[in-house]
């Protein structure tokens, strides 16, 4: 099983977004939410010394529908409300990812944890690197992962069971085609071209492989 933590930015135009920007110093804490048929039903908390103020910019957003203000002093409040914006949702159903709770969401980015087999792993990583989300895999442990090694002959393994398909195939690549090493004995025109996909492509593919890598060899250990 592998154990992760990922922080991704939301767009500008959904509505927690756009609260949690005009309070960056406040924290909000969705405690638990579930879509029911158009709406999303939600429990959430705000901390900080602005959460009176937040709380009522939730209750403002037009998106929400309902708010019921379930507990209020002067650093917390908890609400329970109905939000008509599913897309988060939408985006969790299409990654076949059941959201853990808390969902944690400061100054329009929000982090959540995942807790998978390597496919379902695999799965979540395409869909965010398929979609328009800007996202960090800001630490990740495999229990009973051997050892992380590249090696230019053999390519990618250890850590590699936590890339995508399509990363894993341009790391590989890049190993073998001398990209890494100094001096380089590959472009990044060159790369792109061996992978029949055009230079920017090829530049995001390696930049969130290595992301991953780094992550897990960085951040990965308990």
């Amino acid at each position: 099983m592998i154990r992760a933590r990922f922080r991704m930015a939301l767009p500008e135009e959904f509505w927690i977004s756009t609260v949690s920007r005009s309070f960056p110093d406040a924290t909000f804490r969705l405690l638990t939410g579930i879509p029911v048929e158009d709406r999303a039903m939600e429990l959430g908390e705000i901390v900080g010394d602005e959460a009176a103020s937040a709380s009522e910019a939730i209750r403002s957003a037009p998106d929400v529908v309902a708010y019921d203000l379930l507990y209020a002093d002067d650093e917390r409040t908890l609400a329970r409300y109905e939000a008509t914006d599913q897309r988060l949702y939408d985006f969790l159903a299409r990654s076949s990812l059941p959201p853990e709770f808390p969902v944690v969401v400061t100054d329009g980015r929000f982090e959540f944890d995942l807790t998978a087999t390597r496919e379902r792993f695999e799965a979540v990583g395409t869909a965010l690197d398929e979609s328009s989300f800007d996202y960090d895999l800001l630490s990740v442990v495999e229990t009973g992962e051997t050892d992380g090694r590249a090696d230019r002959e053999g390519g990618l393994t250890g850590h590699g069971d936590l890339l995508t398909d399509r990363q894993r195939e341009c790391l590989d690549a890049a190993l073998r085609e001398g990209y890494f090493e100094v001096p380089r004995e590959c472009t990044l025109a060159d790369l792109a071209e061996t992978l029949d996909i055009d230079k920017s492509t090829a530049s995001e593919i390696l930049r969130r492989g290595e992301r991953r890598i780094l992550g897990a060899v960085l951040l990965g250990s308990d």
